[in-house]
């Protein structure tokens, strides 16, 4: 899976740009795109109206963290891996058997987004399972990103050339299209347009990038992880009204 959003959308975290040892081979959005069609024709790419897409290919699956897609209310959601109890949570939600991880999570965000008096970090903490996943919430122009809190499933940030934010379960193709400025999402968290990157066990703690330090004592890389010493202020709260930003569905090539 793959998804590249402007930083209108998804400001990433200021540490996640930054350059150790030279800018690498980096890609603009609209490079990453025709990569990623090249690498993977078989992918389905959404693509919205400024550039931004979303696509998903079932290359390389791991049979114990497949992918898949959904599209619910202009509501776009990327789900890679497996919820232990998603039976129950479909109860919760009073959604059908037949209904995907990937449809829970998209009704979780309805919930969350239009009537839950809770929280983000509380819808998160529902989850049981080895997943991450990408949602975008094209009416409200609303990223929302997760992984969980062991790692189990695969998911890496980076910055583009121009200055997008690239999420994929796939280290080679954020590694290729962002040069060194990429690094593993940090498991236990989630990603917001408005909130930016919190833990969802400590979800009123900082989580901030850590830079590691090679054996010269230069910085290699940046480890993104909680500040148990450092407290945010309470969590703002969003609306859901926004302009639509339309969508094109392209089946394959989408160079």
């Amino acid at each position: 899976m793959l998804a590249v959003f402007e930083k209108a959308i998804a400001n990433p975290p200021k540490e996640l740009g930054l350059p150790f040892g030279g800018s690498g081979n980096r890609k603009t959005k609209e490079e990453f795109a025709v990569y990623f069609g090249s690498d993977q024709p078989d992918s389905t790419c959404y693509k919205f109206c400024n550039g931004d897409f979303m696509a998903l290919s079932h290359k390389d699956e791991s049979a114990t963290c497949p992918r898949s897609i959904v599209v619910m209310d202009d509501i776009f959601c990327i789900f890679n891996g497996y919820l232990r109890n998603v039976c129950d949570l479909r109860r919760h939600y009073g959604l059908s058997r037949q209904a995907t991880e990937a449809m829970v999570v998209v009704e979780a965000y309805k919930v969350l987004r239009d009537r839950a008096p809770y929280p983000a970090d509380q819808v998160i903490k529902e989850l049981d399972g080895k997943f991450s996943f990408i949602l975008f919430d094209a009416k409200a122009t609303h990223l929302f990103l997760a992984r969980d809190r062991d790692g189990s499933a695969q998911l890496h940030w980076g910055v583009t050339s121009d200055g997008c934010l690239v999420c994929s379960d796939d280290a080679k193709i954020v590694r290729e299209g962002c040069g060194n400025r990429y690094t593993p999402f940090p498991p236990g968290c989630f990603f917001t347009t408005e909130e930016g990157l919190i833990s969802f066990d400590h979800p009123f703690n900082k989580v901030q990038g850590v830079v590691r330090e090679d054996d010269g004592g230069y910085g290699s890389a940046v480890i993104f992880q909680v500040d148990l010493f450092t407290r945010l202020h309470s969590i703002p709260r969003r609306g859901s009204d926004a302009n639509w930003t339309g969508v094109i569905v392209v089946e394959g090539d989408y160079e």
